[in-house]
């Protein structure tokens, strides 16, 4: 695959946000739909809320807090169920227990990445699973470690690291950026650094995003992403 008809897409989402679960399988979907084209995914970092405090809430009341009812909630949940049964995700929201602080995940996606662009795609999916489908706590070191291992990744070098503050202040930057460059929200998705594809799209919305942005660069309209 040439580098003229190949595109990067970073996209910008935290690992407790349901539609961007969604919008990964939708990503997934709209890829393989551009056979044609090479799609280079680079996970970007973004926390729905940091003010939540390391070892997490209980998120029972965290959502009560939140939403200020248990209708409201089971309004939003019974919204998103269908769409994600659609894209293959049984969502299990009842057996989430705790809300966690996001920070340390990014990390270990940070550092999936320096290890490659499919290590850091499977560890993404399978933060996502471990959350919403199997209510593990993305907070705790010995869940996201385990999740490294299984996504191919050095989980002794992560267990090293996630006492320490490696990287937080470069994931805090990234996400900074993320806000100077206008994201409130997730997923995002940026295409070659520079046309920006907002929420959880369908499928074909972000294949025509894809095949326009590879066709412009391809003519020579863009220069390359960094």
């Amino acid at each position: 695959m040439s580098a003229e008809n190949s595109i990067t897409v970073d996209v910008v989402s935290d690992v407790v946000c349901p539609w961007c679960f969604i919008g990964q399988k939708r990503l997934d979907k709209a890829i393989a739909a551009v056979g044609d084209v090479g799609v280079h995914v680079r996970w970007r970092p973004f926390q729905l809320d940091p003010t939540i405090p390391q070892g997490g809430m209980d998120r029972r009341q965290y959502m009560l807090g939140k939403f200020g009812s248990e209708e409201r909630i089971r309004q939003i949940h019974t919204r998103i169920e269908p769409l994600g049964e659609a894209e293959g995700i049984h969502f299990a929201f009842g057996a989430i227990k705790v809300a966690p602080n996001t920070l340390d995940a990014h990390r270990v996606i940070r550092w999936a990445g320096a290890a490659g662009e499919d290590v850091q795609n499977r560890l993404v999916r399978r933060l996502f699973q471990l959350n919403f489908e199997e209510g593990a706590d993305l907070g705790d070191y010995a869940v996201l470690a385990e999740a490294a291992r299984e996504a191919d990744m050095d989980a002794s070098v992560v267990e090293t690291l996630l006492p320490t503050d490696a990287d937080v202040d470069a994931v805090r930057n990234e996400i900074a950026t993320a806000s100077r460059m206008g994201i409130t929200g997730v997923p995002c998705f940026l295409l070659e650094g520079k046309y920006a594809v907002m929420g959880a799209q369908d499928a074909d919305t972000l294949a025509d995003a894809i095949r326009q942005v590879a066709q412009a660069k391809a003519r020579g309209e863009l220069e390359t992403a960094g």
